[in-house]
């Protein structure tokens, strides 16, 4: 039997799990789906039980497709920010609170007025939103006390899977910085946040370094999921973490750029660089400080890409969504840049970075009698891009220098997309090739853990891309011009969307 390496990464909406060799060549991905539950409106909630048997399916297909693959070690990604309370007998006190959630709204602006937004920032690296571990814990101590008064224990999604697979409780820092109760600089959770919000800190689970080894499969996991017990497990990191490993991002002189539902810039970092302002989120990275290795990262936020193009789709044309969105392509090609100076600002459901504003509205503005749907689409492919560089603006001015692009989501898979990218930013683009990212992220951690491979050479070996797009400095001047109108047309209108 030849050694692999097991990812298991917990999304949002499905656990994808990926099977890997010892260097890297993946030869099996399988997934399993569950719902975000929203009994009202401004919840988001999941099952934690429901994760554990999504993992098991999904590792049973992955196994089932390379039957002779001998498993060498497991590593964990997961969604970031959740909440998971046990009681004393470790089981769930009330369904995991999950990232989308909005209800702790008054619990954010406590967090903020009560610490202070810079001290805040000083320590994390973030601000707080709804959603986020800190925020929720909050709304638990005060709107369900007798509850609260039973936890023992606070969990990140990951990490909750991680206890049913090994019995063990650890974290580690990529993963905890999204709680925003963990010390950026010390890598560790922070005693005056802890204090302030009446958490012990034998509440939490240790942090320890991501690719260590955490626990051994118990035997009840391992019949779960077709495994044989005592295989290592991995700690593991953040989704946003074990992305960037398996986008082979893990130098500062490179950017990551998801286009999916959402977007996210990612520029790795070797220091903490925090925004005073809070318009981004410095987090811990999966790989642990010093020689030269970027043990941090800072991300900028879009809460619609994709969407914006999808929700264009959904009005304009019938077709399958593949054969839609290429044929949407398409015709965005035929339109000259600059949409016939059509502009549209893709805040269909608030903004981010750099604005951190949730009424920010979707505009498209400057419409004639003159232009068509492939003038709209164009408009919604360059809006999305320019959000996307006015983020970008922020990590700029904080330091990065980045000499290349690696785009990934769905964006990727549009050379028109690509050229537009490399003409906004000036960079080169280069599209990702590498399927299920994050999984592929813990598969490396996995191989870490044991002593396989340095994550930093496997991320850089294992990763693959197609061929790269170059920027036109003709274009690259036109848009910044467009960037200049983008963003004078939100300034303006800023007082009108909250009306």
């Amino acid at each position: 039997m030849s050694m692999h390496l097991l990812g298991i990464d917990l999304g949002t909406s499905a656990v994808k799990a990926v099977l890997s060799t010892i260097d890297g060549a993946v030869v099996a991905t399988a997934f399993a789906e569950y719902p975000i539950e929203q009994p009202q409106p401004e919840l988001a909630e999941q099952t934690p039980d429901l994760w554990c048997r999504a993992a098991s399916g999904a590792v049973r297909e992955v196994l089932a497709r390379a039957p002779h693959a001998q498993v060498a070690a497991i590593g964990l990604s997961g969604q970031m920010h959740g909440t998971v309370l046990l009681d004393a007998a470790h089981q769930p006190l009330a369904p995991a609170v999950i990232w989308p959630d909005r209800r702790s709204v008054m619990q954010v602006k406590e967090i903020i007025d009560g610490i202070g937004a810079e001290r805040l920032y000083a320590i994390t690296g973030s601000p707080v939103a709804t959603g986020f571990q800190a925020a929720t814990v909050r709304w638990f101590q005060q709107h369900a006390p007798e509850l609260w008064q039973q936890v023992k224990m606070i969990l990140l999604p990951k990490d909750y899977l991680r206890y049913r697979l090994t019995g063990v409780f650890a974290t580690d820092p990529s993963d905890a910085a999204g709680a925003l109760l963990l010390d950026e600089t010390r890598r560790d959770w922070s005693d005056e946040l802890l204090a302030w919000l009446g958490i012990r800190r034998d509440q939490l689970p240790p942090v320890q370094p991501s690719a260590s080894i955490s626990g051994y499969l118990h035997a009840e996991a391992a019949r779960a999921l077709g495994l044989p017990a005592g295989i290592p497990v991995a700690t593991g990191a953040a989704d946003t973490a074990c992305s960037v490993l398996g986008a082979g991002v893990v130098e500062s002189d490179q950017l990551l750029l998801t286009i999916s539902t959402g977007g996210q810039l990612v520029q790795p970092c070797e220091t903490v660089r925090i925004d005073a302002r809070g318009r981004i989120h410095t987090f811990c990275s999966a790989l642990e400080p010093g020689e030269g290795r970027a043990g941090w990262y800072q991300m900028g936020a879009m809460l619609a890409a994709g969407m914006a193009l999808r929700w264009l789709r959904q009005q304009l044309f019938e077709e399958p969504e593949q054969i839609a969105y290429d044929r949407m392509m398409a015709l965005a090609a035929q339109e000259a840049p600059g949409a016939g100076g059509l502009l549209f600002l893709p805040y269909l459901v608030g903004e981010r970075t750099p604005y951190m504003d949730p009424t920010a509205r979707g505009v498209f503005f400057g419409l004639t009698l003159s232009h068509t749907r492939n003038s709209l689409i164009r408009a919604v492919v360059e809006g999305v891009t320019l959000a996307a560089y006015n983020a970008y603006g922020v990590l700029r001015e904080l330091g990065a220098a980045p000499q290349q692009i690696v785009l990934a989501g769905g964006g990727a898979r549009s050379r028109f997309w690509q050229q537009v990218t490399a003409d906004v930013f000036g960079l080169p683009v280069q599209p990702l090739r590498t399927v299920e990212q994050s999984a592929v992220g813990a598969c490396i951690l996995a191989g870490a853990a044991i002593g396989a491979h340095d994550p930093v050479e496997a991320a850089r070996t294992w990763v693959h891309y197609g061929s790269p797009t170059q920027p036109d400095d003709d274009r690259h001047a036109f848009y910044q011009e467009r960037l200049a109108a983008f963003q004078a047309l939100y300034q303006r209108n800023a007082g009108y969307f909250g009306a």
